[in-house]
């Protein structure tokens, strides 16, 4: 490890996303230790490491740090398991250990990172009484005993780490941005989202976050050659898409969901859910939705498409 932390802050008045950009990343590891003060952010991290496909494992004792890392990161190099391992002193005597367990694994040629999260006193003070929980080290005392001992325990690991990340200042949604960009080469960024065609008559999505009703087009179920026949099938799709403001109706919605989507990106909401109605299920709606994705997929988002009521009588 370097042997000066890199640290990474981000002042009052500039926006978490500006900033990060400027920050220093950490160069691609397959094993990420994340470590740092109580109440700095560390399950926040892990949370959002999860979502970029690292395997996080939170609150792990020190000496399974190393049979871990063989289990987990085996394999060839282009499918290599990314790793990321909460280690803190919530481990009470196995923490004592980490020093010792990372010698021995940069010994043995393991190639980890270290990324630290710490806040300031007056800070974390703050967020254990806004959750009503005592710090892991306070016992009797305050919580500031407990933020003392926790810092005296770490200082020579914070020296040490490659990234020092400043989590005062930062709500949720700022410090998984700075994550995000502190861990280099994850993946693009861009959101998951779902379109899912559904029939009214058999209720709502309850994970949708968009509804898009288009009974205001005509149903193919009136016309008997394509009542037997989906959405998928190509007389019943050219029938909908030709009907009178079908595709119009598609390109202006996709066109309205581009400022949505950019939100959700800057909000940290990564996954989407458009649903798609019509009576049934079966025909307009299956069309449509499958009209969407398209658009969706020539912006360069990545969509993928359901059918929940398909096959339903």
């Amino acid at each position: 490890m370097s042997s000066e932390p890199s640290p990474i802050t981000v002042p009052a008045g500039i926006p978490a996303l500006e900033a990060s950009a400027e920050a220093p990343r950490l160069s691609e590891p397959h094993v990420l230790i994340i470590t740092g003060m109580s109440g700095a952010g560390r399950t926040r991290a892990g949370a959002v490491l999860e979502d970029l496909g690292w395997y996080v494992v939170d609150n792990l004792p020190a000496q399974m740090l190393a049979p871990l890392v063989g289990v987990i990161t085996h394999g060839a190099a282009g499918d290599r398991q990314r790793l990321a391992a909460i280690v803190d002193v919530r481990g009470r005597e196995f923490f004592a250990d980490l020093a010792g367990v990372l010698e021995s694994m940069r010994e043995a040629g393991t190639d980890y990172r270290v990324l630290f999260l710490d806040a300031s006193d007056e800070v974390l003070v703050r967020r254990f009484e806004q959750v009503r929980r005592p710090h892991p080290l306070q016992d009797d005392g305050r919580i500031l005993d407990g933020i003392a001992a926790e810092r005296l325990l770490l200082a020579d690991l914070r020296q040490r780490a490659d990234v020092l990340i400043d989590t005062s200042e930062l709500n949720v949604h700022d410090l998984a941005r700075v994550v995000r960009g502190a861990v280099a080469g994850s993946v693009e960024d861009t959101l998951r989202i779902n379109v899912v065609s559904f029939g009214f008559k058999y209720g709502l999505p309850l994970d949708a976050d968009h509804v898009v009703d288009v009974r205001f087009l005509a149903n193919p179920y009136w016309i008997s050659e394509l009542r037997h026949l989906s959405g998928r099938d190509a007389p019943v799709r050219d029938y909908v898409l030709g009907l009178p403001g079908a595709l119009t109706f598609v390109d202006r919605y996709v066109d309205a969901l581009e400022p949505v989507l950019e939100g959700y990106l800057h909000e940290e909401k990564r996954y989407v859910t458009i649903a798609v109605g019509c009576t049934g299920g079966k025909h307009r709606s299956v069309a449509i939705s499958e009209a969407i994705a398209a658009r969706l997929r020539e912006r360069g988002q990545r969509v993928t498409v359901s059918a929940r009521d398909l096959g339903k009588e």
